[in-house]
């Protein structure tokens, strides 16, 4: 079982973590990668994105380990490193979806009254 301090020190490397998918256009990125790896150029492209901007959100998901690199020749492919990732945001997309569709109801119900 872990102690009391290695507990709090998971909790606060799952915070840093948590704090990575905070980024919208960070989300938008993970969601680009979700089926097969891409450049810079293609992940610009796809988002119309500026591409310093897909650069510095891809460093960022880099050095977190979220994405991993390929180099071939001058090209630079980003990819999920570890499809549980995606997981982890369909999972969290779908308690949103959820929390709308219930604040749908909740309006509704509150409109017929």
């Amino acid at each position: 079982m872990a102690s009391p301090k290695q507990d709090t020190s998971l909790f606060e490397h799952h915070a840093e973590v948590c704090k990575i998918f905070s980024h919208p256009k960070r989300l938008r990125i993970i969601e680009a990668l979700r089926h097969k790896e891409l450049t810079v150029g293609e992940v610009v492209d796809r988002l119309s994105l500026p591409k310093a901007n897909v650069s510095q959100h891809l460093a960022v998901l880099r050095q977190k380990k979220v994405v991993l690199t390929r180099r071939d020749g001058l090209s630079i492919f980003y990819r999920i490193a570890n499809p549980k990732i995606i997981q982890a945001c369909d999972l969290m997309r779908q308690v949103l979806v959820e929390q709308l569709e219930e604040g749908v109801r909740l309006a509704k119900r509150l409109k017929a009254r």
